[in-house]
């Protein structure tokens, strides 16, 4: 049996971590998607990085497989995907189950108090 922390330790070795330094660098470029897999009243409170697509954790695969009826069409595993959530647990976990999916250019941001505190720009909403 697995416990969290075996899981979260198999994300962080499958993923590789990125700065809000070189994020930043990445904002706004169309072959890249940001990801917040925050819940909505999370991002609604802190807003999100400009452009990102806010899909909770929870519904990221049935968003990101082209076979659902959920997809969503922002989902591309021709670009670079950028996770992050509010202390980057969950998007570690989301970037392995990305790559689990196809999905070969998965980068975790960690959390959005880190874009912030490197002056990170904010979109509300």
């Amino acid at each position: 049996m697995k416990t969290v922390q075996a899981m979260l330790a198999e994300a962080e070795a499958a993923v590789p971590r990125i700065s809000p330094e070189e994020a930043k660098g990445l904002v706004g470029r169309p072959d890249v998607l940001f990801l917040d897999v925050r819940e909505p009243a999370e991002v609604a409170t802190s807003g999100k990085v400009p452009g990102a697509l806010a899909v909770p954790r929870g519904l990221v695969e049935f968003r990101a497989d082209p076979g659902s009826a959920l997809h969503d069409a922002a989902f591309d595993r021709a670009k670079t995907v950028v996770a992050y959530c509010a202390s980057g647990g969950r998007s570690a976990l989301v970037g392995k189950t990305l790559k689990d999916m196809g999905y070969e250019n998965v980068r975790n941001l960690g959390g959005f108090k880190g874009w912030l505190d490197a002056g990170g720009e904010v979109e509300k909403g």
